[in-house]
């Protein structure tokens, strides 16, 4: 293992974290101070990094190192591993563990258990409207108990009995000068249009016909790399990431995703619309809304889950290490519609828990470079 990290408690609590694992630290370094041919020299199997945005500008003259071939880079926020303890610092440390031997077991000493996985399909999502079947009787006792006090076509304080005549009697006429004759109104001039001319107006976003939404969480920037640089220059489709961040610093996972991304990496803002051919990736609380025909980022709320708005056969599902399997059943579902059902392969998973439910449900699994070859195959 290399750990670079600047000097502080996060890189304390880290080469404490890989001594615990049972890794071998061949370089501990500040990647600010380190030159790429002594940690290419230096020849580790893995690489963990530190995260802070002292250390951004840094990592660009590594990242050939980082993305050779047999190199295992894990990603790690700088506040949170400094502030990791107790508890969450054991499970972090297990997960740890299970990413560089190459297995899935994180479960605490005397704990194991195999994961029972429900693999009855997801029920069909209904397009038609639920209608509240709440009984109208008391809706109509109201009106009849107020039908009395409507007004009628009288006229007020006349009654019909007094020579009025009746309301389906009464004509409009021609008003009338003082002199007794009609008076002609000429009609106002039509506005002159030969000067304009109709343009049609494109909004963006208008010719999006799906998007590719990317599910991932703890373990999950590491195959989102891998992922989004190995994807085609040309691919037109969007690409939706919601990766869950303890911290929140999805401003980092921007800039960090748009070095080696070969499509352009956006934040996603409410109100925008999604435009074709780019990565977004959505902070927490923000979701997704087809409004006009147009797909558009929203504040987040249950009718805005992504899964739920996209057109299924037009889009996509990728789920990576760390997803939620709670949200497995609308991934199927959405496979169950005509879209496509991806999940990273178990091996170097660093959680699989989501991945082993939709295999089950039929989802098709692969490495990143595989899942990135698929998506071009469907949508290049």
């Amino acid at each position: 293992m290399a750990l670079l990290a600047r000097p502080g408690q996060a890189r304390e609590r880290l080469r404490q974290a890989l001594e615990a694992a049972g890794a071998r630290i061949v370089l501990e370094e500040d990647p600010c101070a380190l030159d790429p041919a002594a940690l290419q020299a230096a020849a580790p199997q893995a690489v963990l990094v530190a995260l802070e945005p002292a250390v951004e500008d840094a990592l660009e003259k590594l990242d050939p190192v980082l993305q050779a071939p047999g190199v295992l880079a894990i990603f790690d926020e700088a506040d949170l591993a400094a502030r990791r303890e107790g508890w969450e610092a054991q499970r972090w440390i297990r997960h740890l563990a299970a990413k560089l031997n190459g297995h899935d077991d994180v479960l605490p000493p005397g704990h194991e258990a195999d994961l029972v996985l429900d693999v009855r399909p997801p029920p069909l999502l209904r397009d038609e409207p639920v209608v509240d079947a709440a009984p109208f009787a008391p809706h109509l006792a109201e009106a009849a108990l107020h039908a009395g006090r409507l007004p009628s076509d009288t006229l007020p304080g006349r009654r019909q009995d007094e020579g009025l005549p009746p309301p389906s009697e009464w004509s409009l006429v021609d008003p009338v000068e003082a002199s007794g004759g009609p008076r002609s109104v000429a009609p106002p001039p039509l506005p002159d249009f030969s000067h304009l001319e109709l343009v049609p107006v494109e909004e963006p976003g208008a010719s999006v016909a799906g998007a590719v939404l990317v599910i991932a969480g703890i373990g999950g920037p590491d195959a989102l790399r891998k992922l989004l640089a190995e994807m085609t220059p040309g691919f037109r489709r969007p690409v939706l990431v919601q990766l869950r961040l303890d911290g929140g610093r999805y401003d980092n996972l921007v800039k960090q995703m748009a070095r080696v991304s070969v499509l352009p990496v956006a934040m996603a803002m409410p109100g925008d619309a999604v435009a074709a051919g780019t990565v977004y990736v959505l902070p927490d609380g923000v979701g997704l809304e087809m409004r006009g025909g147009v797909l558009r980022f929203a504040d987040v709320d249950a009718a805005h889950e992504p899964l739920a708005v996209l057109p299924p056969a037009e889009s996509a599902v990728v789920v990576l290490s760390g997803a939620l399997p709670a949200r497995m059943d609308a991934a199927l579902a959405l496979a169950m519609r005509g879209g496509l059902a991806l999940g990273q392969a178990l091996e170097g998973c660093y959680d699989a828990n989501a991945v082993k439910l939709l295999a089950a449900g039929g989802g098709e699994l692969g490495t990143p470079a595989e899942l990135a070859t698929r998506l071009a195959e469907r949508w290049g």
